[in-house]
């Protein structure tokens, strides 16, 4: 086919009727249009020729022009797109390096298969388009909730047709055992949005906690309005959830308002879940008495709360007791989950028991170290001393109020203990120097010789294996695993060290070792105070 002979117009209209067709902009048809006819010229002028196509956006006519560049003597390689300045000067007048020069040539014959390698480049750009389109339309809509239509299921996981292409809801982001049949409408999370080679991937999700929330955001005007603020959700997606709640208006009850006339707002949220039961919990500051009403309907006797571990201790009544851990633990991890914390149920008599075993232990520590009689240690623990080191560095006056104890006992318990710890100390170091810890490590200050001894066991043995510690690894930590918190044993935890005391000790040791510069420090302190200066002002 000659592209003389071709209807000039006709260009334009299959453009025109592509473009419509995947919903693409027209000039991105053309384009494709104008590669293909260059490509198919090259092969028959010649690979090394730069020519191009340009098809008049009006008339439909295609245009193929040759084009050279003018280049430097030594940087002349190809000779059918470039020519020095010396060859340039009989068809430019006063020729500079970087001047081209544009002539027309003939157009070409497309023969079948110049035809079906143009018919491969329009396809691919318009593929091309269409996925840059589809991924311009969605990446703004992640974390919203969308209709579609199922398309079809494959090994469990359903295509889903979301209007401007194909979106994909894994088997694990299904609820339950729920199945779908073609053409079935379906609402779904949008869980996130990635463009891939194969085009952009839309997953989808119907068991995300920000699916439940997005419900109650529809189902609720108080929520979209934001007098209410979802602050926590949990889910056994198809069974239970808890979603936290706060009000901004004090004449709004944030609960109340979620559940509904006659719980018919609920009702549509738990209908779109396949019945999950939902228990809609007021959010509060306080941490303990978030967590009771997190284990409701369980009532709660004491709770314990440790925030450097971000662990809760919570003691109910015997009968209580199943209520509040729920069928297969259920009801205290979906706590856990919406709380954040690390939830340990005991009923009354079990805390009772603990406690007992504790006031034995801490007993028996003081009669055996401190050579005392069983009642004199009993008064020390009832006055709430736990260790040695309480005993040995305590001020006096603490260790006079005991009954019974006047200056030169005082003196005499404080002595005792810290003669033990002396020798403790001692023995501690002396194993980590059989262990091989250096005396950069020995001398960094900060550290107790039981820390170190733990250290050398864990085959940190100088102060350059100490600073290459993460702050976790030394204080220990919490992990999310498939929903579940995992707990991250710390070398220093036994010794109560907290993250943040972790992370200044590893900074101070780079700093001795010139890993970091403290002036970057403070010039990095100075950075964040100010963008949250800023934001505080926006806010």
């Amino acid at each position: 086919m000659a592209i003389t002979s071709a209807n000039q117009l006709e260009l334009l209209q299959t453009a025109e009727a592509v473009a419509r067709e995947k919903m693409i902009d027209p000039g991105l048809v053309v384009e494709a249009m104008e590669e293909s006819l260059a490509r198919a010229a090259k092969s028959r002028y010649g690979a090394e020729m730069d020519i191009r196509v340009s098809i008049d956006r009006k008339t439909g006519k295609a245009t193929f022009t040759r084009v050279r560049t003018v280049v430097e003597d030594e940087e002349l390689e190809n000779y059918q797109a470039e020519f020095t300045v010396e060859q340039a000067k009989q068809y430019l007048d006063d020729p500079k390096v970087g001047d081209t020069y544009v002539e027309e040539v003939p157009p070409v014959e497309m023969g079948r298969i110049a035809a079906q390698s143009a018919k491969q480049v329009i396809l691919q750009k318009v593929r091309e388009a269409e996925r840059d389109r589809q991924y311009e339309e969605f990446k703004d809509r992640a974390g919203t909730i969308i209709n579609g239509l199922v398309k079809r299921e494959e090994y469990g996981n359903v295509i889903v047709d979301v209007g401007a292409g194909e979106a994909i809801l894994r088997r694990n982001e299904k609820i339950g055992r729920e199945s779908y049949r073609p053409n079935d409408r379906i609402r779904v999370y949008i869980k996130d949005v990635r463009r891939e080679q194969r085009g952009p991937q839309i997953f989808l999700s119907r068991t995300a906690p920000e699916f439940m929330a997005e419900l109650f955001k529809m189902e609720v005007p108080e929520i979209y309005d934001g007098i209410i603020e979802i602050k926590a959700v949990a889910r056994d997606p198809g069974s239970r959830a808890k979603i936290a709640v706060i009000s901004y208006d004090g004449s709004i009850d944030p609960v109340g308002a979620c559940v509904g006339m006659r719980g018919s707002r609920v009702q549509a949220v738990v209908n779109e879940l396949q019945g999950e039961k939902i228990d809609i919990i007021p959010w509060n500051e306080d941490q303990p008495t978030f967590l009771v009403n997190a284990l409701q309907p369980a009532e709660v006797s004491k709770v314990v709360l440790d925030e450097e571990a971000g662990k809760i201790e919570v003691v109910v009544p015997e009968e209580q007791l199943s209520l509040a851990i729920g069928r297969r633990g259920q009801n205290v991890r979906l706590a856990s989950q919406l709380t954040g914390l690390d939830i340990d149920i005991m009923t009354e008599e079990q805390e009772s028991q603990r406690r007992q075993a504790e006031f034995e232990m801490r007993t028996k520590l003081f009669v055996d170290n401190l050579d005392l009689d069983e009642f004199f240690a009993q008064l020390l623990v009832s006055e709430g001393f736990t260790n040695l080191e309480e005993v040995a560095y305590v001020e006096l006056d603490e260790l006079l109020v005991i009954d019974g104890v006047d200056e030169d006992t005082a003196n005499e318990l404080q002595a005792r203990a810290r003669d033990v710890l002396d020798a403790q100390n001692k023995a501690a170091l002396d194993n980590a120097r059989a262990l091989g810890v250096e005396d950069s490590l020995v001398e960094f200050e900060g550290l107790t010789p039981q820390m170190i001894e733990a250290l050398a066991k864990d085959d940190v043995k100088t102060l350059e294996d100490f600073a290459t510690c993460a702050d976790w690894e030394l204080a220990g930590g919490w992990t999310t695993v498939d929903g579940e918190r995992v707990k991250d044993d710390g070398v220093l935890e036994p010794f109560d060290v907290s993250l943040e005391e972790a992370q200044d000790l590893i900074m101070t040791a780079r700093i001795m070792l010139g890993w970091v510069d403290p002036a970057d420090l403070e010039a990095e302190a100075e950075d964040e105070l100010a963008d949250a200066e800023t934001e505080e002002a926006e806010a």
